[in-house]
């Protein structure tokens, strides 16, 4: 071999020409290079099919023996270059590596900053929920404790005689809320749904899921001469009230 390819081989130039990392000058040196000598040229083949073999292992470690089959593939080539292609190689396995691992390293970063914006999202829910939560406890608690609350006693009609229910209203702090003690059972396939009539509109407050809590409290829209109103309904409630199944009335 010439000791000019020779010495060519030894530097870096082929492995920083795959990787794009030369400069203009020493890019059209290398290109001369693999036109000119077939050497080259096939040097520049194996250091190719090696980076496209690496490119497909998508950042996964390379599997075991595979710097190996390299070195005992390049042991198999002509031995007059064997020697100069083997630091070629080395140097190439090298910066391939090193790529790898700096893409692992990145997809890691990532997929933290990923997980990281997730727990800040989740965190700032939760504390969100708690602040509503604490602001309906406080709301509750100034409701039952204020002496301008009035409270309203609920009875059941004819069709749920045994319904039980108190409302609570406070017109300074325009706040209400309902507690229903006592709902009779219904069948299967039927509900208790809760509504309210404010200022000519009627609103769907949900179904009654359950009423056996005397400390539960179910926040009532407040308005001026508002009605609510509680309903038999379908199970898994109505979008608007069943007029003739209304079992109870709360004039607030």
């Amino acid at each position: 071999m010439k000791e000019k390819i020779r010495i060519f081989l030894d530097t870096d130039l082929l492995e920083k020409y795959l990787l794009g990392n030369t400069t203009q000058e020493e890019s059209m040196q290398v290109e001369r290079y693999i036109a000119m000598h077939p050497e080259v040229r096939e040097t520049y083949d194996e250091l190719q099919e090696n980076l496209e073999m690496f490119a497909k292992l998508h950042a996964i470690s390379p599997p075991e023996g595979l710097k190996e089959r390299i070195l005992n593939r390049v042991k198999s080539d002509n031995v007059r270059r064997t020697k100069f292609y083997q630091y070629a190689v080395a140097a190439s396995f090298s910066a391939l590596v090193f790529a790898g691992a700096s893409y692992f390293f990145w997809n890691q970063n990532q997929s933290l900053q990923e997980e990281n914006h997730i727990v800040n999202n989740k965190i700032q829910t939760l504390e969100e929920n708690m602040r509503l939560q604490l602001e309906e406890v406080r709301n509750q608690f100034i409701v039952l404790n204020n002496p301008k609350t009035k409270r309203l006693k609920v009875n059941g009609n004819e069709k749920a005689k045994e319904l039980k229910a108190v409302a609570y209203v406070n017109p300074v702090k325009k706040l209400s809320y309902i507690n229903l003690s006592k709902l009779p059972n219904l069948p299967d396939n039927k509900c208790y749904q809760m509504w309210a009539e404010v200022n000519g509109q009627m609103i769907n407050l949900g179904i009654v899921q359950e009423a056996n809590d005397s400390e539960k409290l179910m926040p009532l829209p407040y308005g001026e001469n508002a009605i609510g109103y509680i309903t038999i309904e379908p199970t898994g409630g109505n979008s608007t009230p069943t007029t003739e199944n209304i079992v109870a009335n709360i004039d607030y």
